[in-house]
């Protein structure tokens, strides 16, 4: 699919000397994430960011640039926030429900309604003609099923799972619960409805009982 020169233009000429690289991404990001990746221009992101236009490329690149930054940063929020909750030493219910409501806390992290994965809810559209943002969402989702996979495991050893347990089959269940979730927060379910939603997935993985927190 052809992109216009705003997002195609040269890539990079050198860094300005003063400008804050994380808040300017953060701010991009977001814009991103309410508008989308066509609906999302360099004037807006300019306009959220406070650079001008030959600032961005300067610091960042294109658009298209700008927006593999976005989504880099976006991943490493999200598995960072999984693996912590995975890493907890609590009981494999516990910790999954941990990493859910991590999950939820970014889905309904900005301002006004929920909204949601912004993978979900800006990459995976583009992704089909796309290969760059299509490797970067791979890459992710192999991540994230990859962590639920090491924590079945353990599970397993730790006699949480029946020693027949299929680990890498519950960690595609477990990251197809939390995309459930963010496809629903970002049309309009409520924060608790979600939470439930979550308790009861962790339940039928983890073939018993999970209360209510």
């Amino acid at each position: 699919m052809a992109r216009a020169n705003s997002e195609t233009g040269p890539v990079r000429r050198g860094r300005p000397r003063a400008y804050d690289a994380q808040a300017a991404l953060k701010q991009a990001t977001d814009t991103f994430w309410k508008a989308g990746y066509s609906g999302t221009s360099l004037d807006s992101i300019a306009a959220a960011t406070g650079m001008t236009p030959p600032s961005l490329y300067a610091a960042f690149g294109n658009k298209h640039a700008i927006y593999l930054e976005a989504l880099a940063r976006y991943w490493e929020i999200s598995l960072t926030a999984t693996r912590e909750a995975l890493a907890e030493d609590r009981p494999l219910g516990e910790s999954l429900m941990l990493a859910f409501e991590a999950a939820l806390s970014i889905y309904f992290s900005g301002k006004g309604n929920a909204r949601g994965c912004f993978v979900i809810g800006t990459a995976v559209t583009e992704a089909g003609e796309d290969a760059a943002i299509r490797n970067s969402v791979a890459a992710g989702l192999r991540a994230i099923d990859g962590d639920f996979e090491v924590r079945f495991r353990k599970a397993i050893e730790r006699g949480e799972l029946k020693p027949g347990a299929d680990p890498a089959a519950l960690a595609v269940l477990a990251s197809a619960t939390m995309h459930t979730i963010a496809i629903r927060a970002r049309t309009g379910a409520r924060r608790a409805e979600l939470k439930e939603l979550a308790r009861k997935a962790v339940s039928v993985i983890c073939g018993c009982s999970v209360a209510a927190g």
